[in-house]
């Protein structure tokens, strides 16, 4: 293990642009579940069954109170260890870019700067009607009722749901940062949701340096330069360290 983190080190050390990923894993060290499986019941309800635009038209009212419910829960978390080196990681480097699968809004709250939302944010609604976009936290007077624009259309969780396209803009983004990276780091992601587990393949074919940090093997553990099994909120702190950041 010791040599996998002198070998990370080392890449992230000699990287000028770097391109970070992450997923659920970086968000569940800081107690957030994801959502999904055994974690997502709520009401007898998978998130499967509520994610959806079938589901919000049908009734956006128990959809608005599962959302609020899990906003109570990501409210009460903190940005971990993880969350923080990438902040410094991200002071170290001329250019970088944080693609992010959660909609926790954790790194913004660590301090990350540089970061695309591929799947939306939590605490952010926009309208049905006039599309206008505009924070959405936890608000006693909305939770009873269910959230309007201020043109009194309806709002709805600016999340990307099951069945829908993750936004054109963000993805053509982070494809565009990524063609001039020299340096991938993939951290808590097990690599199967799509499109964000077409970034490792790519990074690798254009010939990225790459470090993946995981706590299980995923499916592009065999092709990156570097996989390390473990915590990002104690790995990334490790390499910070080697690094003599």
């Amino acid at each position: 293990m010791d040599e996998l983190h002198d070998q990370a080190a080392g890449l992230l050390r000699g990287g000028h642009s770097v391109f970070v990923l992450t997923g659920a894993g970086i968000s569940a060290e800081s107690g957030i579940p994801t959502f999904r499986g055994k974690d997502g019941l709520w009401k007898n309800y998978s998130a499967e069954q509520l994610a959806t635009p079938e589901a919000f038209q049908r009734d956006p009212a128990m959809v608005w109170e599962w959302y609020h419910w899990r906003q109570s829960l990501i409210a009460k978390a903190e940005p971990n260890p993880g969350h923080r080196a990438l902040v410094t990681l991200e002071r170290y480097y001329k250019r970088f870019l944080l693609l992010t699968q959660n909609v926790d809004n954790l790194h913004c709250r660590a301090g990350s700067r540089n970061v695309l939302e591929l799947h939306g944010s939590i605490f952010r609604a926009f309208c049905l009607e006039c599309g206008q976009k505009v924070e959405h936290g936890i608000d006693r007077r909305v939770i009873d009722a269910l959230p309007r624009c201020e043109c009194g259309g309806l709002l709805r969780p600016d999340v990307v749901w099951f069945g829908e396209l993750i936004p054109a803009d963000i993805w053509r983004a982070s494809l565009t940062f990524l063609a001039d990276a020299d340096l991938a780091l993939i951290c808590g992601t097990s690599g199967v949701v799509w499109p964000a587990a077409m970034i490792p393949n790519i990074a690798c074919e254009r010939g990225l340096k790459t470090i993946e940090i995981n706590l299980e093997k995923t499916a592009i553990s065999g092709i990156v330069d570097v996989s390390i099994a473990g915590r990002t909120g104690e790995v990334l702190p490790e390499l910070l360290r080697l690094m003599g950041l």
